[in-house]
């Protein structure tokens, strides 16, 4: 058996990288950009909540500080992303890899299907997947002027089978419609942009992370639980690190690939 060596540890991390997250103070955006930086990339992390990138700064050793860039922007807003875009290459001169973590919702999101109105529904379908659609424009128009790069978008389990409703009895809590059609679009958007790609040196790829532990009620974490293998819900850090990987030399031949990361949820 050969020993890893210095290419092979290469493989494997973000040195000499620059990786732009979108949704960078979200639970999965920021475990983003702390592994990221931690893999040696130059990273900026964007959301549109300067409080919470805020927060993301507190929770980082110094050390980091140097290597990552923050922005507060709007990126549902062309003007705003393609001035994110042209801000980055102004400071970095070169993105390789984009995540996009961004979760934009209406002030009705999460409404009941009985509940749902045209014009909140308009709004989530816009922000969410015509956002990841105009994302992907914008990072495709960018990759291909460099000569390549990588696009990992989040998707979700609700995105590859229906919702459990069962885990939900009694919780208050729900799984939107929307989020379902969202989240399998998503999945398709990725495909469809791997396909238009090739040749490129351009890879687009799809993590479909399971349920992230965020203090939901004892009875759903057991209920979710019996529908898992090992964990049940999951760490934001354990999706992270699926996602990052995808950026990596070690990554090279993924590509248009939804890769599930839950657990055996959807078993």
């Amino acid at each position: 058996m050969r020993l890893a060596g210095v290419a092979d540890m290469q493989l494997s991390n973000l040195q000499a990288k620059t990786i732009l997250v979108t949704g960078a103070a979200g639970r999965i955006g920021s475990a983003v950009v702390r592994l990221a930086l931690e893999q040696g990339a130059c990273v900026i992390a964007t959301d549109i909540s300067s409080s919470g990138l805020n927060a993301l700064l507190e929770s980082l050793a110094l050390s980091y500080f140097s290597n990552l860039i923050t922005v507060v922007s709007d990126i549902t807003d062309s003007a705003a992303l393609h001035g994110l875009i042209s801000e980055s290459l102004a400071k970095t001169g070169r993105i390789d890899g984009v995540v996009h973590s961004a979760y934009p919702r209406s002030e009705k999101w999460g409404a009941s299907f009985e509940d749902l109105k045209h014009e909140f529904l308009n709004q989530d379908l816009s922000l969410q997947l015509g956002g990841a659609i105009m994302l992907s424009q914008a990072v495709y128009q960018l990759f291909r002027h460099q000569g390549g790069g990588s696009l990992v978008n989040v998707s979700s389990i609700q995105g590859v089978l229906a919702p459990k409703f069962e885990h939900y009895h009694g919780t208050g809590m729900s799984s939107p419609i929307e989020y379902t059609a969202i989240k399998a679009g998503i999945i398709s958007i990725t495909r469809w942009l791997a396909k238009y790609s090739a040749n490129q040196n351009i890879r687009v790829n799809c993590v479909s992370p399971g349920g992230i532990l965020d203090a939901q009620p004892e009875e759903f974490l057991r209920l979710y639980r019996q529908s898992c293998t090992n964990i049940g819900m999951l760490s934001a850090e354990q999706v992270a690190s699926v996602i990052v990987f995808l950026l990596t030399p070690g990554a090279a031949a993924i590509n248009g690939q939804n890769i599930i990361v839950d657990d055996g949820w959807t078993l």
